[in-house]
């Protein structure tokens, strides 16, 4: 028997095992309950769905621990090292290398992994037991790092605590989750004129590509300078108190590695191959890992070496210590706090509506009114899952776009989001590893976010200065100002200014119709008097 006989042999085999497999489970209870047979899928189809989507999406892991661990997290001033020659630390510690402070921020980053990998796990099997839809959940891109840049601040240098912005976000999702209970999300999002809720997409995915090309963030390529504020770096060498580029410049061995890596995630994505972000995340870190090097992740210091040494465990379960059950209320009466937490609920609101609804086009969902099966229970778990978020210590949990990846692979049920849940659960047991991924291995991941939420701006009406105007405020408000929530006020600010012309051209257009219904009305009643005068 040749070779193509015994391997067509063994195909025969596996695909009646497969089907004998399938049939099984569509048959139990599972299946029932999941409604395989109904939906026309099987187990295994729902296997490699929720495989497919999960390697779209991993790579949130480690990308939202570091977003959320720039801002500090609980760490202060108090975890800083005290120099030999002086008897407290600074206030500055926190921005200046400082190795008391990197522990605390170092083992921040590990808890955060752990509530990032539990939040989506716990979200993805909720969506897939309760609303049986398949799609996957995990703290979402933007929201992460409006709390992490424009909240908390880089080191916890912004203008609320940590902890009062968890709590902004546990209440966000209550209200979220009222909204959907009572049906009105829909409404709520209408709210927001549409330019400005097409361009918050878009600002959101500029702002996170602005972060992923920085220094300490990203890559490194964009960094500060006193004439023009920012300029081109990727330098050798970086002033640690300045940021400022004391080596020569585009010299980085990180950054030209974080280049490798960003191209063959673009090819990836050219070539539709499934977890493209995955893959090149894995290439930049593999190579972060080797010591010795002048793009090692591990320097031969007393940080890097207790790094280092946390990393060759390779497999740990790691406890939540710093970020569970934080949350503070104790400076709700500043301002600041309630602008976050209506801009948190819009984007929540307006992402959630469209990701779900795309999602059921692309599956085949929507039924002739526009509604789908399991939509009422989405919502409510989408909201249940920011407050379980909110209280491991990260910011609002969303539905991800990157189901579509598992749709596409033939996911009709909840078992590809279990499926997702169950992947996620075994992430659990790598924190060593996870927690060792280079920022500069996430910087390419945030361009490419913000080259994905792009998209929508084909479908701004760019001729109509009325749209164009609050659209063009809100995407380069965001990245410039660095801050969504600026963003979101200047274009809506901008938008009513325009509509004023409109409203006034509209009253006045009513003040003359009610003057000439006036006037109508006195002719008819001097007409009928000067009648009676002739019978008379």
């Amino acid at each position: 028997m040749g070779f193509g006989a015994s391997l067509k042999k063994l195909s025969n085999s596996w695909k009646k095992i497969e089907m004998s497999v399938n049939d099984a489970v569509s048959k139990s209870k599972v299946g029932k309950f999941f409604k395989l047979e109904a939906r026309k899928t099987c187990f295994t189809r729902e296997l490699r769905a929720g495989t497919a989507t999960f390697l779209t999406m991993a790579y949130i892991i480690t990308v939202n621990a570091t977003i959320i661990a720039d801002s500090g997290g609980t760490c202060l001033m108090a975890d800083c090292t005290v120099p030999g020659n002086q008897t407290a630390a600074s206030p500055d510690c926190m921005l200046k290398p400082n190795l008391g402070y990197d522990n605390c921020v170092s083992k921040t980053k590990s808890d955060l992994v752990v509530a990032t990998i539990l939040s989506a796990m716990i979200g993805s099997f909720a969506m897939g037991v309760l609303a049986n839809l398949p799609l996957g959940l995990a703290p979402g891109m933007g929201p992460n790092a409006y709390l992490a840049y424009n909240l908390v601040g880089f080191h916890g240098s912004g203008s609320i605590s940590y902890q009062t912005a968890l709590a902004v976000v546990l209440i966000e999702g209550c209200a979220f989750l009222a909204i959907s209970t009572l049906g009105v999300r829909a409404k709520i999002a209408r709210l927001m004129p549409k330019p400005v809720r097409l361009a918050c997409g878009a600002g959101i995915g500029l702002f996170i590509a602005f972060v992923g090309l920085q220094i300490h963030q990203g890559v490194g390529l964009i960094g500060p300078d006193p004439t023009t504020l920012v300029t081109i770096s990727a330098c050798a060498k970086i002033d640690p108190i300045s940021n400022t580029c004391v080596g020569g410049k585009m010299r980085s061995p990180t950054f030209w590695i974080a280049m490798v890596g960003f191209l063959m995630t673009c090819y990836g994505l050219m070539r539709e191959i499934k977890g493209s972000m995955i893959y090149g995340i894995s290439f930049i870190t593999l190579v972060s890992w080797i010591r010795g090097t002048s793009f090692t992740i591990f320097p031969k210091t007393p940080l890097g070496d207790t790094n280092y040494n946390y990393f060759k465990k390779v497999v740990d379960f790691h406890k939540i210590e710093s970020t569970f059950g934080v949350i503070s209320f104790s400076h709700f009466n500043r301002s600041e706090v309630w602008i976050a937490l209506v801009t948190l609920l819009y984007v929540d609101v307006l992402a959630t509506t469209g990701t779900l609804y795309t999602m059921a086009e692309i599956g085949g969902f929507l039924d002739d009114k526009g509604s789908f099966e399991g939509e009422y229970l989405a919502y409510i778990v989408d909201a249940s899952s920011t407050i379980v978020g909110s209280a491991l210590g990260v910011s609002p949990v969303a539905t991800y776009v990157e189901s579509s990846a598992g749709i596409k692979e033939g996911g009709r049920t909840g078992l590809t989001a279990v499926v997702i849940a169950f992947y996620f659960f075994l992430s659990l047991f790598f924190t060593p590893l996870l927690t060792s991924v280079p920022p500069w291995a996430i910087g390419p991941s945030l361009v490419i976010v913000g080259v994905m939420m792009m998209k929508v701006v084909k479908d701004l009406n760019w001729e109509n200065i009325k749209e164009a105007v609050p659209a063009f405020v809100t995407m380069s408000t965001m990245p410039l100002t660095y801050s969504i929530a600026n963003g979101i006020i200047g274009g809506i600010g901008v938008y009513i200014a325009l509509s004023l012309y409109d409203l006034m051209l509209g009253f006045i257009k009513w003040v003359n119709k009610m003057r000439k219904m006036v006037i109508k009305e006195q002719n008819q009643v001097s007409n009928g008097v000067e009648s009676m005068v002739e019978i008379i």
